[in-house]
This record gives C-alpha cells, sequence and structure tokens, in this order.
C-alpha cells in the first residue's frame, strides 16, 4: 500500500494544549485518524511522525525517499528557519504539501517566510487540522 508520511515539528506535540485560541482543542491524534480516513478512501495509508528534533526530522525526510510516495509537513518554527529541511525536502521525488495551522501570513511578519514552500507543491494555512486532510487528499489526486 502506498503511505503518506506526514511529519511535524516542534511543539506540535502539544497540540491541543498550547495556545488553543491559535491551534485549536484538536490533537495529533485527531490529525491522524482524519488524515487516516482520507487516505483510506483512495487506498493510500499515512504514517504521522512528530519531532522536537530537526535532525529527526531531516532523517524522516531521507527515510521517506524509500518508503513514502508522497509528504505532508507541518515544519513549525522551521518554516521560517531550515535550510537544512528544504535541502531534505529537495532530495525527495514525490509531492510535497507545506500545512500551517494557524494563517501564518495574520501572525508576527517573521512568520510570512517559508524555506519550505521553495519546494512544496502546494502550501495549506489557516484551515484548522482540517489542512492536513485536505493536503493528504491533494496527494492522493496528484498520484492517482
Amino acid at each position: 500500500m502506498k503511505t503518506i508520511h506526514i511529519l511535524n515539528g516542534p511543539n506540535l506535540n502539544l497540540l491541543g494544549q498550547r495556545q488553543p485560541e491559535i491551534y485549536g482543542a484538536d490533537t495529533l491524534a485527531d490529525v491522524e485518524r482524519n488524515c487516516a480516513a482520507v487516505a483510506a478512501e483512495a487506498g493510500f495509508a499515512v504514517k504521522l511522525l512528530q519531532t522536537n528534533w530537526e535532525g529527526q526530522m531531516i532523517d524522516w525526510i531521507h527515510e521517506a525517499r524509500q518508503t513514502a510516495c508522497g509528504i505532508v509537513i507541518n515544519p513549525a518554527a522551521w518554516t521560517h528557519t531550515s535550510v537544512a529541511i528544504l535541502d531534505a525536502l529537495s532530495t525527495f521525488e514525490g509531492p510535497v504539501i507545506e500545512c500551517h495551522i494557524s494563517n501564518v501570513h495574520k501572525r508576527e511578519p517573521f512568520r510570512h517566510h517559508s524555506y519550505v514552500s521553495l519546494r512544496a507543491d502546494g502550501v495549506i494555512a489557516g484551515l484548522g487540522i482540517e489542512g492536513y486532510a485536505l493536503a493528504v487528499r491533494r496527494i492522493c489526486s496528484l498520484l492517482g
């Protein structure tokens, strides 16, 4: 079965607890459940991972080159700082969708720039955790 990796960066392990006025009350378990349902409809599976360590994220992107057909990535703070994650994503040949729970363009100016967008085939921001399911749907559509 084709697998889509859903990669989450720093502090997203606290989703549902941290700043609910910005990120809502849903958790990563909710994200995984929603994405798995969307993927299953199209004959795909998902693998959701979260890390607070940049090197771990890079290793997972490298692993995805062998085990995933697409990547949905919410790099969180690394969006605005990590050329290393951009470089790792550039080695991945499948579709990449960048996903943000909040509308980063309505937040602090430093959040308006994304290194990851230079590689992403699409960007979703400000749709809450629904953005993840939309990103999975898009990858399924691109891969047929």
